[in-house]
């Protein structure tokens, strides 16, 4: 397993380990997340979107920015009504909810430490692997957003290029319902954009890129749908995406990303900064 993990991930970007969870931690887990709209405060409804400008998503950016050791709510678009009402099923109305799940919640932090996590990172190498972030996605039917092409090292940046995504579907990611997109290979191209903490304090955003949007053209993507309790490992800088949910079936999934912390740098300008007071948790130290 160890030599044919490395392999695919050095060659393709991308390896999909079968029967990562059993089933009946895909129902607790599924569980938890189909009821995660339920502890939403209804003072905090942030729609997050990037680039937007002005007070308004200056406020979504520090609710995001602020959310590295935190349990925090984020909407569909058009879930939110202007004075914050909802407009949509409570039930459906999340996009995802980050970013300190594997510290702060009991179901997540179990999975995320687990021994097999840490055997899947000692096979890919890390000698003080330490959980960066992670993220529920909802994917609900019918309103679950596309995931335009991009990779994960525009906005978790290491120096040299460590990050490493875990990505769990909790039911069973199809064509319909907006499986994994990959295009083979590219992460052998270089970081292409990164997401950083504006310096210009005058501005409004508080988050910008770097440069213009790549264009990736659609040919180059093969699907990569996979059963519920799968994991999806995903290298930083391989391009993905993932369509919308068109369909009547939502595609929940529980995704967190590791960084090496052993002669690695995570780059101060990404927006996700650990605290003095909540380092980024270490799975392990290799002698």
């Amino acid at each position: 397993m160890r030599n044919l993990l490395i392999d695919q991930v050095r060659e393709d970007g991308f390896a999909v380990i079968d029967d990562f969870l059993t089933p009946d931690e895909v129902k607790e887990l599924l569980h938890v997340g189909q009821n995660l709209h339920k502890e939403a405060p209804k003072e905090e409804r942030k729609v997050f979107t990037a680039n937007a400008g002005g007070k308004s998503a200056q406020s979504k950016e520090q609710y995001f920015l602020e959310s590295a050791d935190k349990v925090r709510y984020f909407f569909e678009e058009g879930a939110i009504g202007e004075n914050g009402e909802l407009l949509v099923d409570p039930a459906i109305s999340l996009n995802k909810v980050g970013h300190a799940l594997h510290t702060e919640h009991p179901a997540f932090s179990a999975i995320t430490c687990a021994n097999r996590v840490k055997e899947v990172c000692w096979q890919l190498g890390f000698r003080r692997p330490a959980v960066a972030q992670s993220m529920y996605i909802f994917k609900n039917p019918g309103v679950g957003g596309e995931v335009k092409p991009h990779q994960d090292a525009t906005y978790l940046y290491t120096e040299p290029s460590t990050t490493v995504g875990f990505w769990i579907p909790l039911e069973d990611a199809t064509l319909q319902n907006g499986c994994l997109h990959f295009i083979k290979g590219s992460h052998r191209s270089g970081v292409h954009r990164r997401w950083i903490r504006n310096q210009d304090k005058s501005s409004d955003e508080l988050l910008v890129y770097d440069r213009p949007a790549p264009l990736y053209p659609q040919s180059n993507f093969i699907p990569v749908p996979v059963k519920a309790g799968s994991c999806v490992l995903i290298h930083s800088q391989v391009v993905h995406r993932s369509d919308a949910n068109k369909s009547e079936r939502s595609r929940h999934a529980y995704t967190f990303h590791v960084i090496e912390t052993v002669d690695c740098d995570y780059s101060k300008e990404n927006w996700l900064q650990p605290t003095e007071e909540h380092p980024f948790p270490v799975l392990y130290e290799r002698d």
